[in-house]
């Protein structure tokens, strides 16, 4: 039986790059993709929350209750932008949405601090956002926290008990991502989606193209073999990939600022291999459908959704039902996004991702196995 031969190869792989070329529209779409997606994504899925708007009925108008206010003034997470003389203007002002947060401070606020008794001030925010809601009541709690230091120290001065600095705090840290910017965890995630929607888009078409306009038959007529053919398939495709994986990642590190602490060589060696199996994906239900508009929507259907929903891009794998996190694992977009944020935030190499990496090559050979497979080359 005679076996690979590179000419036949060399062959389809040019008939594929020369469709490529010649198909501008489509090698420009290609392109694109990457540089809408990581702007769309980047700048629109921004998941902090900033300049909340605020509205506060200061009922005390003291010393105390200023300097309690000045925190939130001079927070970026705060806009103070309404005070008020009643709760009926604080309550209208976020049932209109003109307010996210309203504060109100008791007319005793300053007598009870002065006493150091007890002392509380009411926080309401608009639970419509129910995330959003969480961050703000988050910032509210630490701005709450900041003021019970400033009064903790300012009561030890006062009463001779020693050097303040001597007081317990708790100073917390956040390794990886240190100032929490979301941008530095979905843009990373945004290299998996790019690549699913190309191989969606290109590779899904190519064989059920040659079905629909009748050159399939002659490829059969001729001796080329069936890993020639496949392999040749892909190829050019598989270029155009790596190239706009190159532009995402320049994209990343230049336009947003998104940091690369581990690997670049990893880095691309986990996008190669994960962009093989999305090709063959693609490759195999071009070849079982034989029709490039069906091709394509099951291709889009089958990997754009559950990597934008399922891999834990934009939600938490461990907020989902347990069912929801079972048919996570069969997502391959899960283990290469975690591969992502690894090598991007925290540096990692192959001693802490290797499962993921074998998952990911077990994925990629399993795709390339089943295109082998169902290619046939005889007519029905």
């Amino acid at each position: 039986m005679e076996g690979f031969v590179y000419r036949r190869f060399a062959a389809v792989a040019k008939k594929e790059f020369l469709h490529v070329i010649r198909d501008w529209r489509s090698l420009v779409l290609a392109i694109a993709i990457p540089i809408f997606l990581i702007s769309l994504f980047g700048w629109a899925l921004n998941m902090d929350l900033t300049d909340v708007p605020t509205a506060v009925w200061d009922q005390s108008r003291t010393p105390e209750s200023r300097e309690l206010l000045s925190l939130f003034e001079g927070s970026p997470y705060f806009s103070v932008d309404h005070h008020v003389d009643s709760f009926r203007q604080l309550r209208s002002l976020v049932d209109k949405g003109s307010a996210m947060v309203a504060l109100t401070i008791s007319s005793d606020f300053a007598d009870r601090v002065r006493a150091g008794k007890d002392t509380e001030i009411q926080a309401v925010v608009d639970g419509s956002d129910a995330n959003n809601a969480n961050l703000a009541l988050g910032y509210v709690t630490a701005v709450g926290h900041i003021y019970n230091a400033r009064l903790a120290v300012a009561a030890t001065r006062s009463r001779g008990l020693g050097d303040p600095k001597a007081l317990v705090t708790l100073e917390p840290r956040a390794w990886y991502n240190p100032d929490l910017k979301s941008k530095n965890v979905v843009i990373p995630g945004i290299i998996a989606l790019v690549m699913v929607v190309l191989a969606a888009m290109l590779t899904s078409v190519t064989v059920a193209r040659e079905w629909e306009t009748g050159t399939m038959e002659r490829l059969i007529s001729t001796p080329i073999r069936v890993p020639e053919l496949v392999l040749g398939k892909v190829v050019p495709y598989f270029v155009v990939g790596m190239t706009d994986v190159a532009i995402s990642v320049f994209m990343s590190r230049f336009i947003f600022h998104v940091p690369i602490r581990g690997s670049l060589g990893l880095l691309f060696a986990a996008s190669a291999v994960f962009l093989a199996g999305a090709l063959f994906l693609g490759l195999f239900l071009s070849i079982a459908l034989k029709t490039q508009v069906l091709a394509n929507q099951i291709a889009l259907f089958s990997g754009y959704l559950p990597t934008l929903f399922l891999s834990g891009f934009v939600f938490g794998i461990h907020n989902m039902p347990q069912a929801i996190q079972a048919l996570t694992y069969v997502v391959p977009a899960r283990y290469f996004i975690a591969m992502l944020r690894g090598i991007y935030l925290k540096g990692v190499g192959l001693e802490v991702l290797w499962a993921d990496a074998l998952l990911l090559a077990l994925y990629a050979a399993l795709m390339i196995f089943l295109a082998h497979r169902k290619m046939k080359l005889m007519l029905d």
